[in-house]
């Protein structure tokens, strides 16, 4: 259960989380210019585990809780909760650096060793049980045996997740130290979980939480602030502009557009401020004060690929696909290597109706499912062009990568089976297709 008062590990006792998280229900968000800053924030992060930027998938999940997970081995997720309420990018890089310990310390692995453990003693406690209550034909004696089985699966849990923290903790510290970032952001941020905590109830048992008491952290990382030579340096560059600009994205994208317009429409005319309002206005209808504030952005930053994209993004959704196309064409040439904007970009190519336009939009397309495998709307949008273009197998092929992100089985079959019929065998998506067949498939329905 995802708590507000913890950054949580989460602990997935079956099969590994997919590179998509969206078959697991989690509401994620895709943004190419937020992805770029996390990259950014958690490339140190890894390397001080050997691992490189591509090696760790960092998730963004749209819940408002302050939280951060591990799961699936090498994937973190990150709430949006967190990027918002974090003033300073160190906060975020203290978390992204606590769960790289997870990883580091292989911990879901250890962890779910030592719950089959314990899930064995429950299960005899649990035949103690039944044999007390036969024998003696006492309900409460076979009740009380069979609760000691679960307080021994709970104490397991206890025992190992405090341990686990601790560990990550440590680890976290001495990353920040390597990479020269104070720890003043993972203090600030066990402030705000201490005040979140007391409001949740004394009555918890805290052996029923997964992680150690909050204020216990606070006073290492406190202890740790006083010996690291870190502490009052201020965040390095470009982090603090990088972060701004993603706070003020997530506030226009995510609070309600009439709170964000009465914030900052007058009042404040930095760039960060400017940027959530054209998001808001564009969300309220008003294209025409969208269009003059995101306008105003690119002359004062003419090569800022992401204003570009986002004015793209206000005319697609306005149905102005022909100017959303010349729009997304300039980002692009801005930001050859996002994915997700050569994918809008082909999105308004496609919605301009123009069949010359379509061989334009399956090359871009081609290039963004390359570089990105696990964006969905790549592969479906990939499919329509090909469709377009009456290439049916290749289309089929596209499908069946766009329902196995979504993790839906029966779909994944039915469109592999087409591309079996309709692609030459030998050519390079015929290929894939068996790849599709014989190691995703054999898991059968429901797995994801």
């Amino acid at each position: 259960m995802i708590r507000s008062f913890a950054i949580l590990l989460a602990f997935v006792a079956g099969t590994a989380l997919p590179a998509t998280a969206s078959a697991r229900g989690l509401p994620l968000i895709r943004d190419a210019e937020i992805e770029r800053a996390i990259r950014a924030y958690s490339a140190p992060v890894f390397a001080t585990i050997g691992f490189g930027a591509d090696d760790v998938r960092v998730h963004i999940v749209n819940n408002r809780r302050l939280n951060a997970f591990v799961a699936g081995g090498r994937h973190i997720f990150v709430n949006t909760g967190l990027l918002q309420e974090a003033e300073d990018a160190a906060m975020v890089i203290g978390v992204l650096a606590h769960e790289a310990g997870h990883i580091a310390g292989q911990h879901l692995t250890q962890l779910r060793s030592a719950l089959r453990e314990a899930q064995i003693k429950q299960i005899l406690t649990f035949i103690l049980a039944a044999g007390a209550g036969v024998a003696s034909g006492d309900g409460q004696a076979a009740g009380a045996v069979a609760s000691l089985g679960s307080s021994i699966v709970h104490g397991t849990l206890y025992r190992f997740t405090r341990s686990m923290e601790n560990e990550a903790d440590a680890f976290a510290l001495a990353t920040l130290d390597r990479m020269g970032v104070s720890a003043g952001g993972l203090a600030t941020l066990m402030e705000r979980l201490i005040s979140q905590e007391a409001l949740l109830g004394s009555l918890q048992d805290p052996y029923l939480r997964t992680h150690p008491l909050t204020r216990e952290r606070l006073s290492r990382i406190r202890h740790h602030m006083r010996r690291s030579p870190h502490t009052a340096k201020p965040t390095p560059a470009p982090f603090p502009r990088m972060h701004a600009r993603v706070r003020a994205k997530l506030t226009g994208f995510l609070s309600p557009p009439g709170t964000v317009i009465a914030r900052y429409e007058g009042k404040d005319s930095a760039p960060e401020a400017r940027y959530a309002l054209a998001i808001a206005y564009h969300r309220a209808g008003r294209l025409d004060s969208a269009l003059s504030t995101i306008d105003g952005l690119i002359r004062e930053a003419p090569r800022d690929a992401f204003f570009h994209e986002l004015k793209g993004q206000i005319l697609l959704e306005r149905g102005l696909a022909r100017r959303a196309s010349q729009a997304y064409a300039t980002a692009v040439g801005l930001a050859p290597r996002e994915a997700l904007i050569r994918s809008a970009y082909a999105h308004a190519l496609l919605q301009t109706g123009e069949r010359d336009r379509v061989q334009t939009a399956l090359r871009h397309l081609v290039d963004a499912t390359a570089r990105d495998k696990t964006f969905a709307t790549g592969w479906r949008l990939r499919a329509v062009a090909h469709g377009r273009l009456e290439q049916f197998g290749e289309s089929a092929a596209a499908l069946a990568e766009y329902y196995l992100l979504l993790g839906d089985p029966a779909q994944v079959r039915l469109q592999v089976r087409r591309a079996e019929r309709l692609l030459k065998p030998g050519s390079p998506g015929w290929r894939r297709i068996q790849d599709i067949k014989g190691s995703r498939l054999n898991a059968g329905p429901g797995r994801r």
